[in-house]
């Protein structure tokens, strides 16, 4: 029976100790026993997030936690403007104008980042704008934004910045509060090492507020409800009780490590992901590389289908192709959450391997040599 192994850019490997966790006798949720869960959750997450602002749980994909930073934040016809280089700023676009709000939206090549002065021009052009959305770490191009860039713009002119970290929270650096970020989403299945099924949402004092004038629908992700629960470390529906048991024990890893030390660990893997398929001639594609996963050009005259397809059938490692115009073009190697070092260089073991069946050209252990040099070396 081979191995299988994840090197997607979510879900993303499950460590043991939380899959034990996620096995425990369920408890009810309306318990001092959960609740005294719940304020130890709430607390690790502050950290993560590099908040002291409330870090709300929501069960759902990290879409119901943008969906619910959309219709909790703004009213109907609100004008705001949307960062979209790729599937994910696309998403942003499609909830915005889901719930009739006036959309601006920053087109991108894909791979590339927003620069603070084309932010500034279109606040400037567009007066009222009430909100930016964004990403952290556009995974459909592993593309890593200026985050800060952006909030030292949104703070000048009073808009609301949120942020989809879904993907980079806990890899790509991410300085909630002190950067003056108003709203960050995330998702279970990728940094924080557990499966799909809860979603994360801070909110700044600035983004408190606005919910209070929101005139947009909303029952199950109504953040006022969800707030009010919070203070006493409740929720104001059922809970994914096993998720949040094992989320406990998550963040208790990640916290004793401190996240700056991971920031500097996965910053260090993606580097080596990078100088490793350049050492097989393979190009990277973002101009502004992500630290949670690495997107590679493969030759023209292969495509990056065959090897994602190639790889899961027969070797049992699963990574991810190119969507929509990349697809076909392109590969997604992640480095987040569990993935370690030992996988990246298995990833690269087999990958040279299906390359060089598929008839690429290049020496045989090149990339292994260069991915342990940058993180051994």
């Amino acid at each position: 029976m081979k191995r299988r192994f994840l090197m997607t850019p979510g879900p993303s490997p499950v460590p043991s100790f939380v899959r034990e966790s996620l096995g425990r006798e369920i408890m009810h949720h309306r318990t001092e026993e959960f609740q005294n869960i719940l304020s130890d959750v709430h607390k690790g997450l502050k950290r993560v997030f590099c908040t002291d602002n409330p870090v709300l749980i929501l069960a759902s994909s990290g879409t119901g936690a943008m969906e619910a930073a959309v219709s909790n934040l703004f009213s109907r016809n609100d004008k705001v403007i949307t960062v979209n280089g790729g599937k994910f700023g696309e998403r942003w676009n499609q909830i915005a104008k889901s719930f009739s709000l006036e959309v601006i939206e920053l087109k991108l090549d894909w791979g590339t980042s927003l620069s603070k002065e084309v932010l500034a021009k279109a606040l400037k052009e567009n007066k009222g704008v009430k909100g930016v959305f964004t990403t952290l770490c556009e995974t459909s191009t592993a593309t890593v934004y200026d985050v800060k860039a952006m909030a030292e713009v949104t703070r000048e002119n009073d808009a609301l910045l949120i942020v989809d970290a879904v993907s980079g929270l806990g890899q790509d650096r991410l300085l909630t509060d002190s950067w003056g970020v108003d709203v960050v989403v995330s998702g279970s299945q990728k940094g924080f090492m557990l499966p799909p099924g809860l979603s994360f949402i801070s909110l700044s004092k600035k983004a408190q507020a606005a919910i209070s004038k929101s005139d947009l629908s909303k029952y199950y992700f109504n953040l006022n409800k969800a707030l009010k629960s919070y203070e006493k470390n409740d929720t104001p529906f059922t809970p994914a009780v096993s998720l949040v048991v094992g989320l406990k024990e998550a963040l208790e890893m990640i916290n004793s490590q401190g996240i700056e030390a991971r920031w500097k660990r996965f910053e260090k893997m993606a580097l080596a992901t990078r100088e490793a398929a350049k050492a097989i001639g393979l190009e990277i594609f973002s101009k502004s590389p992500s630290s949670s996963v690495t997107a590679i050009c493969v030759p023209e005259a292969i495509k990056s289908g065959q090897i994602v397809k190639i790889l899961r059938k027969d070797y049992g490692l699963s990574i991810a192709g190119g969507q929509d115009q990349m697809k076909d073009k392109i590969i997604r190697i992640a480095h987040m959450g569990w993935i370690s070092e030992q996988d990246l260089i298995s990833c690269f073991s087999l990958l040279e391997k299906v390359l060089k069946d598929l008839g690429a050209e290049f020496s045989l252990g090149a990339s292994l040599a260069r991915l342990e040099e940058v993180l051994y070396g």
